[in-house]
């Protein structure tokens, strides 16, 4: 599609009305991609053509938002997860507090550590 047509054995002959401006742009692109204006004007209506066709490359900023966009529902998959297991998890805390069955419940003799942990600590 972005080469230069040359063969014009088989073409039919439009007449078309063109802004001033555009065909400055036109014959700027043109030359600066070493093409004549005709072929480039035949380019670009078929290239509009495969667009209204669906049938395009996706330009690079539409694929850096896509990706973004990706990106941020992978962050908001995780944070949704998280939150699943922050929820669970304090829930299970406090089914365990209603029955009694917690560390933080457990009778405390005053001491930090208990047997070989303290006597290690102490340096023994």
């Amino acid at each position: 599609m972005s080469e230069a047509v040359t063969d014009t054995s088989d073409r039919v002959r439009k007449t078309l009305r063109f802004h001033p401006d555009t065909v400055e742009r036109a014959r700027y692109w043109s030359a600066k991609r070493g093409i004549t204006e005709n072929d480039y004007l035949v380019l670009a209506v078929e290239e509009k053509i495969a667009r209204e066709n669906g049938d395009y490359d996706l330009p690079t900023l539409e694929q850096a938002r896509l990706n973004q966009l990706i990106d941020e529902i992978r962050a908001l998959s995780t944070n949704t997860a998280n939150l699943e297991t922050v929820v669970t998890t304090g829930f299970d805390s406090l089914i365990g507090l209603t029955r009694g069955d917690s560390y933080l419940l457990d009778a405390e003799d005053g001491e930090l550590a208990v047997g070989e942990a303290a006597s290690a600590m102490a340096g023994d």
